[in-house]
């Protein structure tokens, strides 16, 4: 009996464990939400930026993925994070002027989120599950790679730049056939 209801305990366990990027959700920074589930089929880069960092430039070689494969099967996704160093300290609204006025972002900003620590985001903790501690960020612009069926395919440090040729290869394995 006590094993019956260890395997039905660790069944509904199991079962209500995420088991694919797809099962998790963000605030969108214009407000609403972004399912990650609405991206099946297509591949995600999920980056936590800020706007006072010395990596910020990085924002323009995201927007420029975006408009290369935003139409081939690529959804770019900023995570503003105010985690490291204080470099993300403003308002939602002053975060999407930045981005809109700096480098004219037109891809989907989550609203401010933790992605480190006992209050980060699920996906970030389920990230950190899934590939380990070194995959986990240690600064911003941390990229995750989502492949279409919401699996973690990659991770890319901080130093390694969006338009890099590992980011851009990664990329390109997991667009359909005749898109890249």
């Amino acid at each position: 009996m006590i094993n019956l209801i260890m395997g039905l305990f660790a069944a509904s366990s199991a079962a209500s464990q995420p088991s694919s990027a797809h099962d998790f959700s963000f605030e969108a920074i214009e407000g609403g939400s972004i399912s990650l589930a609405d991206y099946k089929g297509k591949a995600v880069l999920l980056v936590n930026t800020a706007s006072f960092c010395g990596f910020t430039k990085q924002y323009a070689d995201l927007q420029k993925l975006w408009e290369k494969y935003g139409e081939k099967e690529l959804i770019v996704l900023a995570v503003p994070s105010n985690d490291f160093g204080a470099q993300e300290p403003g308002s939602k609204e002053d975060i999407k002027q930045f981005c809109q006025m700096q480098y004219g972002i037109d891809f989907p900003i989550t609203e401010k989120e933790r992605v480190k620590g006992p209050d980060a985001h699920p996906f970030y903790k389920w990230a950190r599950q899934e590939l380990g501690m070194v995959a986990a960020p240690k600064w911003n612009f941390h990229k995750y790679l989502v492949g279409p069926d919401g699996k973690l395919v990659d991770w890319f440090s901080t130093v390694t730049p969006p338009n890099s040729p590992k980011v851009i290869q990664a990329i390109e394995k997991l667009l359909k056939p005749g898109t890249r």
